[in-house]
C-alpha cells in the first residue's frame, strides 16, 4: 500500500560547503609509485581490510590515500637552491 507524500511550506535550511571535489586534471594525474616493505600491526591491518570490503575498494589503496592526506596537511613547501653548493651562514 503506497501513501501519499505530504509536503509543507517549511522554509528550508541552505547552507553552502566548501567545494571539497578534485578537477579532472588531479584524477588524471598519477603519481610515480615507489615500492616498499613495511610492518604494520594486525589490528590495523584488520581495520584497513575490513573498511575495504564495505567500500569494496583495496585496502592498500585506503592505507596510500591515508599516508598522501597526511603528507598534503603537514608537508612544508619544497624550496629549490640556485646551486648546489649549501650557503654559509652569516654570508649575504
Amino acid at each position: 500500500m503506497k501513501t501519499k507524500i505530504k509536503y509543507s511550506n517549511e522554509p528550508i535550511e541552505a547552507k553552502v560547503i566548501m567545494d571539497f571535489l578534485p578537477s579532472p586534471e588531479e584524477l588524471a594525474f598519477r603519481e610515480e609509485g615507489v615500492k616498499v616493505t613495511i610492518a604494520l600491526s594486525k589490528k590495523s591491518i584488520d581495520f584497513f581490510k575490513s573498511e575495504a570490503s564495505k567500500h569494496h575498494t583495496q585496502y592498500q589503496r585506503m592505507i596510500r590515500k591515508l599516508i598522501d592526506t597526511y603528507v598534503d596537511t603537514y608537508a612544508e613547501p619544497l624550496t629549490r637552491r640556485s646551486s648546489g653548493t649549501p650557503q654559509k651562514r652569516g654570508t649575504p
